[in-house]
């Protein structure tokens, strides 16, 4: 039997069996085109659409996909976003070409070459102590009702609708990525062992204000909400920005904090990305109560899908699996066919699966090769 869209996400959510393999797709940062692969596929596709960014963020540089093209993806799930806030958008407006954009934490990103923005202008980089962290001047007003006074209604046509899962995605609320963010990667993770209590300090603040906008986001979303994406990203392709022993002193109890929040206030399941290898704290996630693992980027250990699900499978959900940098942008339609069945076979064993990208699918991946991925899950 043919399934809905939502009903074949929430099985599989469930570790259901499900008709086909759920495609998540086009509603996130994580999960979406960047605009120059996004062109390329318009193109491919013949169609003539305007350019949407995600969150209304140009710089961010990620494609908001047409619902024309979301259907030729066959992605099952919707998304609903937060936004900046009206005024932080006003200000971005006025500024002059290649200035950069300054968003309402005070973190910059610059221009590096024509379209291509990278954060790089760190508020706090100099804060050693919990006073300069008090005196800090630009925390955001995580209370301006503009960036959620269109989740209600968006939500609530998805839900009446009934036919897509409904993802939300509240931009940047992962602490650890807030922090690093604040002052740069190398202060911060500097501090976390010569200043720990300065770090701790302001990776609280940061959770604070995560939690508060998310107490306003889930307020507005009422029951009308599959899925609530979080995350922070703490691996690379060589293995763990920090140490276990340091994610648990520092980040695991931020993390938990953080989940039980959502979970005492939304059914929804809570689907948290994070890049890189990171198989030793996959443990700890669901002790923390990870539902979905996102984007199972085939590094490490990570690499090893039959170990991945013989151990994990029936405690969390996998979304992701088909590598971008590699298999995406590289391969041939074939190959891709090739691997995606891979995926499938691995991954989704357990019927606990969403097939998505490893992260954004970036401006060089052949428009070829991202309907290749998706015509065959659908086969």
């Amino acid at each position: 039997m043919v399934m809905k869209p939502r009903e074949r996400v929430r099985a599989a959510l469930n570790h259901e069996a499900t008709d086909r393999v759920p495609i998540v797709l086009g509603v996130s940062n994580a999960t979406s085109l960047q605009m120059g692969a996004y062109h390329r596929l318009r193109e491919y596709l013949d169609l003539d659409l305007p350019d949407r960014y995600l969150y209304d963020w140009p710089e961010l540089g990620t494609a908001a996909i047409d619902e024309i093209v979301l259907q030729r993806l066959h992605s099952d799930v919707r998304g609903v976003l937060d936004r900046h806030p009206e005024s932080t958008l006003r200000a971005n407006a006025d500024r002059g070409p290649g200035e950069p954009f300054v968003d309402s934490w005070g973190i910059g990103q610059i221009e590096l070459e024509p379209g291509m923005w990278f954060p790089a202008i760190h508020p706090l980089k100099d804060a050693r102590s919990i006073g300069d962290l008090e005196r800090y001047q630009g925390w955001p007003d995580m209370n301006d009702p503009t960036r959620v006074a269109h989740v209600a209604e968006e939500a609530r046509r998805l839900a009446e609708e009934d036919e897509y899962a409904i993802m939300a995605t509240p931009w940047l609320l992962f602490p650890f990525e807030r922090a690093i963010q604040m002052q740069g990667m190398e202060p911060f993770l500097l501090n976390m062992i010569e200043r720990p209590e300065f770090a701790r300090a302001l990776l609280e603040k940061c959770a604070a204000l995560c939690k508060q906008l998310m107490a306003h986001f889930l307020r507005e979303l009422g029951e009308n909400v599959d899925i609530i994406k979080i995350g922070d990203d703490l691996g690379t392709t060589a293995g763990l920005l920090i140490s276990p022993k340091m994610y648990r002193e520092f980040l695991k109890p931020v993390h938990a904090d953080y989940i039980a929040f959502i979970k005492e206030r939304t059914r929804a399941k809570v689907f948290f990305h994070t890049d890189g290898d990171v198989y030793p704290l996959l443990h700890d996630f669901i002790e923390v109560g990870v539902d979905i693992l996102n984007p199972i980027q085939p590094v490490g250990e990570m690499a090893d899908f039959e170990r991945l699900n013989g151990r994990f499978g029936n405690a969390v959900v996998f979304c992701g699996g088909v590598d971008t940098a590699h298999v995406l942008r590289s391969a041939s339609p074939d190959e891709v066919r090739e691997e995606t069945r891979r995926v499938i076979e691995t991954l989704g064993k357990n019927s606990g699966f969403l097939l998505s990208s490893v992260h954004t699918i970036t401006h060089n991946v052949p428009p070829a090769n991202v309907l290749a991925m998706v015509d065959e899950a659908v086969k």
